[in-house]
């Protein structure tokens, strides 16, 4: 399981003339925020990654000022500084002391929507150095494409040599055996090492579908500042937790006592792998009557992130309600706006995440889900029994964001 992830942020932009010259591309702003913290909040989403490190070169000043030592959703915020010019390999080969075993690194200039745990599920079955999320294809003369037999990266060809085909989005699973490759300073990622690996067989690809953008040139960083705000605006599906993700056996809450329905986890990876938001909103009312406490709720719910993790799946948010107005824990014992059939978690996932509601569902067993669900103006649908990806795959597929 990957829980670290790096971002290149060092480079010059000289493309983008003087809107760089005191500020690192990646902090250029974007919709009136940082290019950068769009691609903080997107790794954060993943709730297995805790560790993030920012590689920093030009005007690293500024980038440690304003994110060194941070926490980000769950996840802290390092920053290291090379202490000279050493191109993309030489500032990843500088923070060798920090980086894990394995870990995703990111171009700071560029976004990929796509599942990134996907990519990491396929890492975990291959003993290649670095595997490549490549867009399928992407319209445009100034890109390189990427050349491969099979998965195995074949070749790299130059911008405009071809017109379409598969390109680089800079996004990357790397094993840090990487580092016996990076013998020479300064050194490109791409100019040295990728060429290196791909002669030795250690580069493999996969192809995902997805809105990408990179802001070197002006034309794109112009068309970025109303196409990425957009793009974050996602349906999401929201599930009921007892009785549709795992079997209801009456106030779950031991990992001993959990059993996933079948095709629960997979219907939620259809949901990551289409460009959902997916979200838990579950009523837990064993709290107020003192069956266990909001920690066991917690613990659970930290558990279920790591089987997800394992088919490349992941919950954005879990919302639950411990309260019941006849609990027997005073502190938990009232009526509450949040317990289903009130839409109250479903209103405050709609506050904290950039949800849109069209195209957005909710998924319960009962009739009090599909009153929450319609209370907060979306459509409710009963799941019953049988494979729950296969009940999700056709309200869904239809309106794929990606």
């Amino acid at each position: 399981m990957i829980r670290q992830a790096a971002i290149l942020v060092g480079g010059l932009g000289t493309r983008l003339g003087e809107r760089t010259r005191l500020v690192p591309k990646p902090l250029l702003e974007v919709g009136g925020r940082p290019f950068l913290d769009y691609l903080l909040d997107e790794l954060t989403r993943y709730p297995t990654i805790h560790d993030i490190v920012l590689l920093a070169g030009h005007r690293a000043e500024v980038v440690l000022e304003a994110y060194h030592g941070k926490r980000w959703r769950g996840a802290s915020v390092t920053v290291v500084c090379e202490p000279s010019p050493s191109g993309t390999g030489g500032a990843l080969k500088h923070a060798a002391a920090v980086l894990q075993d394995r870990f995703f690194l990111l171009n700071g200039d560029s976004w990929f929507d796509f599942n990134l745990l996907d990519l990491a599920v396929r890492a975990e079955t291959s003993s290649a150095i670095v595997h490549m999320a490549l867009k399928r294809d992407q319209a445009g003369d100034r890109y390189g494409r990427v050349r491969l037999e099979g998965n195995t990266v074949k070749s790299f060809l130059t911008a405009g040599a071809e017109p379409s085909g598969p390109i680089n989005t800079g996004v990357y699973c790397v094993d840090r055996k990487i580092f016996g490759s990076i013998d020479e300073m300064p050194c490109s990622l791409e100019q040295q090492v990728f060429p290196r690996l791909v002669a030795e067989g250690h580069l493999v690809a996969n192809l995902y579908d997805g809105f990408f953008i990179d802001i070197g040139i002006p034309a794109d960083f112009g068309r970025v500042q109303s196409e990425l705000p957009n793009r974050l605006n996602r349906p999401a599906v929201f599930f009921d937790r007892d009785g549709v993700l795992n079997v209801d056996k009456g106030y779950v809450h031991r990992v001993e006592d959990f059993e996933w329905v079948i095709g629960a986890r997979e219907a939620i990876k259809l949901c990551n792998d289409l460009g959902y938001y997916a979200f838990v909103v579950t009523n837990q009312s064993g709290v107020a009557r003192g069956y266990y406490g909001v920690d066991d709720v917690h613990r659970l719910h930290d558990w279920m992130n790591g089987e997800l993790a394992v088919v490349g799946a992941h919950i954005d948010d879990y919302q639950y309600c411990p309260y019941h107005e006849e609990g027997t824990v005073e502190a938990f014992r009232r009526a509450s706006d949040r317990r289903k059939p009130a839409p109250g978690m479903i209103l405050d996932c709609m506050k904290a995440w950039p949800v849109r509601k069209e195209g957005s569902l909710l998924v319960g067993d009962n009739s009090r889900d599909v009153e929450a669900a319609h209370a907060a103006g979306l459509p409710g649908h009963l799941y019953r029994e049988g494979d729950l990806a296969m009940f999700l795959r056709p309200l869904i597929s239809s309106l794929a964001t990606r």
